[in-house]
């Protein structure tokens, strides 16, 4: 009883501190959320003399911090004491410059104090001591839904695959990975050991990537996981920390000719569209850069060494905030103005009764005509898998959908390695149960599909022949 007491206690705590911790940041979010003097900037193709010029104007060190891609991308240090959204925004309208931009912060989607990061964390209420074993991880609810067991059946279980977790890191230790790992690094230390960094309890996010790494493992049982730590042990990174991260991840060696490279990566983080002096574009070219097809005249990535790969972003946990269908990147890239169709699946949440969960950000179709930018949703409600010291909890989000997606097109490529990306985002997105219909409790209409594994896996998809008609949570 005293241990119950002392947990409930506990749990009124933490609570009251992440309210306050919410109401602190509700302003943040409109402020300048990005790596403080710093800007990123690419210059027209007839104007790459003129940087001296341009950097001098707008109060930067013309000498750049660092650069990538062919016209390249320029990170700048800005000198005049300006907020880098400041810089942006003063840059708008110059003829020299063709794309201006903060080095934005990503943050882990179940993080606290932004509306779209809340989920469900295992800290508090969702506690790892429920389902806590490895029996509880191996008999849970989620692969009966998506008819995982029938999946690995009729594929080769993630063989040759390999799915580089971009997270908080993880616990190399533990017996959920035990010979399904390949080197990593760490991204945040700039070292090669990506073990998590934190405190159970004290650090809300502590344990974030190995329960995702360990959904991952789960569902392509045969897959390797190369664990990528980008976000430290606040749950945040930044864009750039991001592109040196997925270049390595690519081709660890740097050698084009051998085949140590990741083929799916996995990014559970995100941060809110800003439509005035925020955009979205430094990702978008990366994921063209790593896309199959290359579009004349875009920016190019030499630095990917040709590597190809998908891509399965969580897609916010903004649910509860409004109507819940505020865009979050770089999921939102999937659709919109800047779609990206070839090597992108953004992924949202299910319950265990197969419903929309209530915190998972959805796109409504009708704020921008046929804008599904959440094309496919997994279980995400209620997944155990492994934390650091060996355990394993309980942990809701969109986080916890995103690798089992991973898993799944880890599957059918597992089968069928040359496939290329954009029939495998096909597979994945128009292979399962149709949820097309309107989610009364929040006044939108969702156009969406609940992932399959074994209707993705096999072409088989008769257990669901007719759409739902009744998607509210």
């Amino acid at each position: 009883m005293n241990e119950f007491i002392n947990s409930y206690r506990l749990k009124i705590v933490f609570l009251a501190i992440s309210i306050f911790i919410f109401g602190a940041n509700v302003s943040a979010q409109n402020t300048c959320d990005a790596i403080p003097g710093e800007v990123l900037i690419d210059l027209q193709p007839n104007s790459q003399g003129t940087l001296p010029a341009v950097a001098a104007q707008y109060g930067l060190n013309p000498t750049p911090l660092g650069q990538v891609g062919t016209p390249p991308t320029y990170r700048m240090q800005i000198t005049n004491g300006q907020t880098p959204c400041d810089v942006v925004t003063a840059m708008a309208g110059d003829a020299r410059i063709f794309q201006r931009e903060v080095n934005r912060k990503i943050r882990n989607v179940e993080g606290y104090g932004y509306g779209w990061t809340s989920g469900r964390s295992w800290s508090v209420g969702r506690s790892w001591s429920v389902g806590g074993s490895a029996k509880g991880y191996n008999m849970q609810y989620f692969p009966d839904v998506i008819n995982l067991p029938q999946a690995q059946a009729n594929s080769n279980k993630g063989n040759g695959v390999t799915i580089a977790v971009f997270d908080t890191g993880i616990d190399p230790t533990h017996p959920a990975f035990a010979g399904k790992l390949v080197p990593g690094y760490d991204f945040v230390d700039n070292d090669n050991n990506p073990s998590e960094v934190g405190v159970l309890h004290l650090n809300p996010v502590y344990g974030h990537g190995t329960h995702v790494s360990g959904i991952a493992a789960l569902t392509a049982p045969q897959a390797k996981i190369m664990p990528i730590r980008v976000l430290d042990s606040d749950g945040v990174g930044d864009l750039w920390r991001l592109k040196d991260a997925m270049i390595w991840a690519a081709d660890p060696d740097g050698n084009p000719n051998t085949d140590d490279g990741a083929d799916i990566f996995n990014f559970s983080f995100g941060y809110p569209e800003n439509l005035t002096t925020q955009s979205n574009t430094f990702l978008h070219d990366l994921f063209n850069g790593c896309d199959e097809v290359v579009i004349p005249g875009e920016q190019l990535f030499p630095e990917f060494n040709d590597r190809k790969i998908l891509i399965v972003a969580a897609a916010g946990n903004g649910g509860q905030i409004g109507n819940g269908a505020a865009r979050i990147y770089p999921a939102a890239e999937r659709g919109g103005v800047n779609d990206i169709d070839d090597n992108l699946l953004s992924v949202g949440a299910s319950t265990r009764y197969d419903k929309l969960a209530s915190f998972s950000t959805m796109a409504n179709v009708q704020d921008r005509g046929t804008d599904r930018w959440v094309r496919t949703v997994a279980p995400g409600e209620d997944i155990i898998s492994a934390i650091p010291g060996g355990r394993y909890g309980m942990w809701s989000g969109t986080s916890m959908a995103a690798p089992i997606v991973s898993g799944i097109a880890a599957l059918i490529k597992s089968n069928n390695q040359n496939i290329p990306l954009p029939d495998l985002v096909e597979t994945v997105e128009e292979f399962g149960y149709e949820w097309n219909c309107r989610v009364n409790s929040r006044n939108i209409m969702m156009e969406t599909l609940r992932v399959d594994a074994f209707c993705a896996v096999t072409g088989s998809c008769g257990l669901y022949p007719n759409p739902r008609t009744n998607c509210d949570e």
